[in-house]
C-alpha cells in the first residue's frame, strides 16, 4: 500500500557538528531530544550486531572478522573459527545471530559470502561460542542462487524459534519478460526469503512445501534486495527493508507465500539520468506492494522495532538504517503497529549506517560502515555509537 513521506522537517537538527569517531558530545533535536556517544572504533566495515546473555556485543566485520565489545573495548583479537568468507565487491561476512536459546547451546549462527565455483552464494553456518571462540562449525544452509551481488544475508528468528534469511535476486537484470525473471521464479532462491528450522532443515509448514515448482524453503518471493529484517516482539509481524534501483526502497510487512513483486512492479526507475522504466506498474493483482516506501532512496540497511524503555516517545516504531542517506529513519507506526503514519529523520550525517539495534539497555546502538562515506576503495575504520535520551 502507498504511503506518503511526511518528514518532520526540522526535527533532527544537529547542535554540535562532528564525525562518527567524535561523537562523543554530538546532540541532536528531535521528537525526543537525543546525544550520539561513542560505543567503541576501530571497525572495519561493521556489518551487524548482537548481544550475548552476559553483556558482551558482538560485531561482524565484512572482510570476514568476528569482533568482540566487552565493558565498552573492543578486543583486539579476531574470534577464531569463522568460516571463510568471500570477500569481494558487495560479499563478504553479513550477519551474527544468537540462538533464542543461547544460554543453553551456545549456537551461533553467521551469514557470508561464499565462493562456489566460479561464483559465490549466501551461506549459513552455525558454531558453538565458548571462551571467546567458534567451534564445531558447520554449514546448514546454501541457496540455489548465484551471482556477485545483492547477497541478502540478513537473519532474524521468531517468537516460535523459526529463523529466516533475507536472499537477493543477485542482480538479474530487469528486462524482457519480467514475469520470467528470476525472483519470479519459485525454482531458485534468487530474490526470496527463506524460513528454517534451527538446524538448516525445512519446516513442514512453510507456504510451498509439497509442490514440484517451488524450492520448499521460500516464505516469500518476488524480492529485489533485501537488507533489513525484523520481528516485532509483540505482534509477532516480520517486517522487512529492501533496496530498490533508483528510487523505491520498500518496508514490507512479510506474509507467508507473498509475491511483492519485483521486478513486475514497484515505485522505481532504471539508473542514470533519463532513469527509463522498469516495471509495468506499481500494482498488479496477486502481487503485494510495500507498506512504505522512500524515493528518493535511503538504502535502507539494518531494521528494528523498538520496545525499550529509554526513548518512550519511541516506542513501537520501526528503525531503518539509510547507506546512501547516511541516516536512521523513525517511522511512527499506527495502534495496531501496521501501518506507518510519519517519518523522522534521525542521526545523520554520522557516515554510511549499515545496522541499528536495540541493545539490552534499551539504548539504540547504530554500525556506521564505509566512514568516508565512498562505499569504494579505501576503507576508514568507523564505529559503533548509541544514542542517549537527553534527561
Amino acid at each position: 500500500m502507498l504511503r506518503y513521506l511526511l518528514k518532520l522537517a526540522g526535527t533532527s537538527l544537529l547542535l554540535t557538528a562532528a564525525s562518527a569517531a567524535s561523537a562523543q558530545s554530538d546532540i541532536y533535536n528531535a521528537s525526543q531530544d537525543y546525544r550520539v556517544a561513542t560505543v567503541a572504533d576501530g571497525l572495519l566495515q561493521p556489518w551487524s550486531m548482537a548481544w550475548l546473555p552476559g553483556g558482551d556485543m558482538l560485531v561482524t566485520e565484512k572482510p570476514g572478522r568476528l569482533r568482540i565489545i566487552r565493558d565498552a573495548r573492543l578486543l583486539p583479537e579476531a574470534v577464531p573459527g569463522v568460516p571463510e568468507v568471500f570477500y569481494t565487491g558487495q560479499g563478504g561476512l553479513f550477519e551474527v545471530l544468537p540462538h533464542p536459546n543461547f544460554s543453553e547451546n551456545r549456537w551461533l549462527y553467521l551469514s557470508y559470502a561464499k565462493e562456489e565455483g566460479e561464483t559465490s552464494v549466501t551461506a549459513v553456518a552455525r558454531g558453538r561460542f565458548e571462551n571467546d571462540r567458534l567451534t564445531n562449525v558447520i554449514e546448514i544452509f546454501s541457496p540455489k542462487a548465484a551471482g556477485y551481488g545483492h547477497y541478502g544475508g540478513k537473519m532474524v528468528f521468531d517468537n516460535d524459534g523459526y529463523l529466516f534469511l533475507t536472499l537477493g535476486e543477485r542482480q538479474a537484470p530487469a528486462r524482457g519478460d519480467l514475469t520470467a525473471h528470476p525472483a519470479q521464479d519459485l525454482t531458485n532462491h534468487q530474490g526470496v526469503i527463506v524460513r528454517l528450522n534451527d538446524d538448516g532443515s525445512v519446516p513442514s509448514d512453510n507456504p510451498f512445501v509439497g509442490r514440484d515448482d517451488a524450492l520448499p524453503e521460500i516464505w516469500t518471493y518476488g524480492h529485489r534486495s533485501p537488507q533489513g529484517l525484523a520481528i516485532h516482539p509483540e505482534t509477532g509481524d516480520l517486517w522487512m527493508t529492501e533496496h530498490g534501483p533508483q528510487g523505491g526502497d520498500e518496508l514490507n510487512l512479510v506474509e507467508p507465500g507473498n509475491n511483492y513483486g519485483w521486478p513486475v512492479i514497484g515505485h522505481g526507475v532504471n539508473y542514470g539520468s533519463i532513469g527509463s522504466p522498469i516495471h509495468v506498474g506499481i500494482g498488479q493483482a496477486g502481487m503485494t506492494g510495500p507498506a512504505y516506501f522512500w524515493t528518493p532512496v535511503i538504502a535502507a540497511s539494518g531494521l528494528m522495532v523498538y520496545t525499550g524503555d529509554k526513548f518512550p516517545e519511541w516506542y513501537g516504531s520501526i528503525f531503518a538504517g539509510g547507506l546512501a542517506g547516511e541516516q536512521v529513519a523513525r517511522l511512527h507506526m499506527s495502534d495496531d503497529y501496521r501501518e506507518v503514519i510519519v517519518e523522522e529523520t534521525l542521526a545523520y550525517n554520522m557516515g554510511r549506517i549499515r545496522d541499528v539495534r536495540q541493545g539490552p539497555d534499551g539504548y539504540i546502538y547504530i554500525a556506521i560502515s564505509d566512514g568516508n562515506g565512498a562505499g569504494r576503495g579505501d576503507f576508514a575504520t568507523t564505529a559503533v555509537v548509541r544514542l542517549e535520551p537527553i534527561d
